[in-house]
């Protein structure tokens, strides 16, 4: 086996989209990731990479987009993560953090020359049947003009999800905005939640972030949004609609169940000292 790395985004598309292609739930995030590079997003020093046979045929994939942790996609040979590793120290390559498949991300954690700081355990949810909610409000995409808003609710997200983080959300948030990707749900007039999906990409979507502030939780608005979302989702024409959840959150966790989420696997972000 051997990793095969570049900078170039339609090199690394030609050689491992059609891999990733072959499991598109289990690989959402890789996917999604790669859609992004090809609109011009995580442009600043990305690293992304291929893992070849004996025969040359390709049998995982990774990328590095920093700030954002190592991402290693689903379905690779445990045996070539401590591979990885060597690799990646020999590039003298930075990585502060791994996310991916939990047994995949605890195999290259041990492998890696730094130790594990904190980590965040994860799931990965797929929409069977939605079920209906009845929580006071409507949802409403969220426009151009109301970008340093939805930038600041961004940064409240990832300020819990994922304290001590240095990216600049302003990109994305544009992006998504700009895709009408993101959503508020209003109650009286007043933004009380906000949800992300993605526009279909290989027949799935993905929802998220979702947040509710901390003053007005516990009133179902998270589970309203959510619900809208995923709704979007479908009418977007995604045959499947994902999720990926913070196991520590059982609330969180409780509503995916409730509105028809089902359990696909485990995940996980592991942050190095």
């Amino acid at each position: 086996m051997r990793w095969v790395f570049t900078p170039r985004v339609e090199e690394y598309a030609a050689a491992a989209e059609p891999w990733l292609l072959a499991d598109p739930v289990r690989n959402t995030v890789p996917l999604t990731v790669l859609h992004r590079c090809r609109a011009g997003m995580f442009a600043e020093n990305p690293l992304l990479g291929w893992l070849e046979d004996e025969n040359g045929t390709v049998i995982g994939a990774v990328s590095h987009c920093p700030p954002y942790p190592l991402l290693l996609a689903s379905g690779m040979p445990q045996a070539a993560l401590p591979l990885l590793a060597s690799d990646l120290i020999e590039l003298d390559r930075a990585v502060d953090g791994v996310t991916g498949p939990v047994e995949a991300v605890e195999t290259f954690a041990r492998s890696w020359w730094r130790p594990e700081r904190c980590r965040r355990a994860e799931r990965l949810y797929r929409l069977e049947r939605l079920a209906p909610c009845d929580v006071p409000g409507s949802a409403r995409t969220i426009t151009t003009a109301e970008l340093d808003e939805a930038i600041r609710w961004f940064r409240r997200f990832h300020e819990e999800a994922d304290p001590g983080s240095t990216a600049d959300y302003a990109p994305v948030v544009a992006a998504r905005i700009n895709r009408e990707e993101l959503i508020w749900w209003e109650d009286g007039g007043r933004r009380v939640a906000m949800a992300g999906v993605t526009a279909p990409i290989a027949g799935m979507s993905r929802v998220g972030p979702v947040y509710t502030p901390p003053e007005l939780r516990g009133r179902g608005y998270g589970t309203a949004v959510t619900r809208a979302a995923s709704l979007r989702a479908r009418e977007s024409g995604a045959a499947e609609v994902l999720l990926i959840s913070d196991l520590a959150n059982q609330t969180s966790n409780s509503i995916y169940l409730r509105l028809g989420y089902r359990p696909v696997g485990d995940y996980a972000t592991i942050h190095f000292g």
